[in-house]
């Protein structure tokens, strides 16, 4: 593999770089001196910010271009990411819309869907969040029970709940997972709809993580009305409308991890900051581990983006990517709070978000138990675990309670 920047790619990224280094100054300050306090002024900036990226080509790099991206491919995405790295800017404010629920609805949306929802996207002028989770569907997202009911006039009507629903407090838009048949095994009866959140019979409820933000939600709907035309993907299809979401999912928790700072080096420089901690020999064969598992992981990258590059699509093992670099980042910051001590969880510490945020990831995008079955099972040919529900229609499982599902 040739890691080395083409000449095509060089001049991208000298173009990026010139571009942010012209505009950064018009980037929101979010940390340090002089950076926003106000909730509603750090969303209103990020929007602008994400508009600007987005008009100088830095976002949605790999949309097609009639939907306003650039039509590159995905080694200039991470182009575009590295140099606003280097940059010291905020990336985009929509990363879950822009970078999983676009490429759905660009997958499997229909034409209207596409010209009426990707460009507000994009620009940050609609943000989108993601409504699978439900308090008894997690894991196993295909036992979602939220019911989508057909109406006479072509209409449907919504009920039910879902949870850990990130960006729910400010989303205009929602895509939703539903169960239109229950007649049917439970990964066929599944339908995807978008779902304005400003629509009546939606609320929306903050759940306060131990950071002390609450940017996750639970969401309620309560007889929910949307037109035939929510409809992505087919009636029917939600499966597979799903898997497209949960495999860009994936691939974006795993691949940018060194983005949000889990990277080695920055790991082994606040242990070498410690003379007691850097002679341990302990200390540093924990580090080497962490290092190790997190170097594989940018290596398993760029076989990802090779396999993109080439027009492959990533399959399930793309999962593993994921659990490596949030347990290597996990072990990291326990490794760190040892060596610094409470420090690290001051609120002024460096550490204290990481720390505090990553045991949540550890769900996000499948829970590292079901994806190390997926990959034991499709990837590595390991024998299924046994599966009860398989081929009974939705109707006849039981819930925990014994009642009908």
């Amino acid at each position: 593999m040739d890691l080395d920047d083409t000449p095509e790619q060089a001049a991208f990224r000298a173009q990026a770089r010139g571009w942010l280094e012209e505009h950064s100054s018009e980037a929101p300050v979010l940390t340090g001196p002089g950076a926003l306090q106000d909730e509603a002024e750090i969303l209103a900036a990020r929007r602008a910010w994400q508009g600007k990226l987005a008009e100088a080509g830095l976002a949605g790099v790999t949309w097609p271009k009639e939907y306003g991206g650039q039509g590159l491919g995905p080694i200039e995405q991470v182009l575009s990411n590295q140099e606003i790295g280097r940059a010291k800017v905020p990336g985009i404010l929509d990363a879950i819309g822009v970078g999983m629920l676009g490429p759905t609805i660009i997958a499997h949306g229909s034409e209207e869907q596409k010209t009426r929802y990707l460009g507000a996207m994009l620009h940050g002028d609609e943000v989108w969040c993601q409504l699978f989770s439900e308090p008894a569907a997690g894991s196993d997202l295909a036992a979602v029970q939220t019911r989508a009911r057909l109406q006479d006039d072509g209409s449907w009507r919504l009920t039910g709940q879902k949870v850990w629903t990130t960006n729910a407090q400010f989303a205009s838009y929602g895509l939703l997972l539903a169960r239109t048949d229950a007649d049917v095994p439970k990964h066929k009866g599944l339908t995807m709809f978008v779902v304005p959140m400003d629509a009546e019979g939606v609320t929306i409820r903050g759940l306060r993580q131990i950071s002390g933000e609450a940017e996750f939600n639970e969401v309620f709907f309560d007889d929910v009305s949307v037109g035939a035309d929510a409809v992505v993907g087919g009636v029917g299809n939600g499966w597979g409308t799903a898997l497209t979401t949960l495999m860009f999912e994936r691939v974006t928790i795993g691949l940018g991890g060194e983005g949000l700072g889990y990277n080695s080096t920055r790991f082994a420089g606040a242990i070498a900051a410690d003379p007691d901690a850097r002679r341990n020999p302990e200390v540093r064969h924990q580090l080497g581990e962490i290092a190790s598992e997190l170097l594989a992981v940018r290596f398993t990258g760029y076989r990802t983006l090779t396999a993109l590059q080439k027009g492959q699509i990533p399959g399930p093992e793309a999962g593993l990517a994921k659990v490596t670099i949030v347990s290597g980042a996990i072990k990291a910051g326990d490794l760190i709070a040892d060596v610094v001590g409470p420090d690290a969880l001051l609120e002024d510490s460096e550490w204290a978000y990481m720390i505090s945020f990553l045991p949540g990831l550890k769900s996000a995008g499948g829970t590292e138990e079901i994806l190390r079955n997926t990959i034991g099972e499709r990837v590595l040919g390991l024998p299924p675990e046994p599966r009860l529900d398989k081929g009974i229609p939705f109707s006849e499982l039981r819930s925990k309670e014994g009642a009908p599902a």
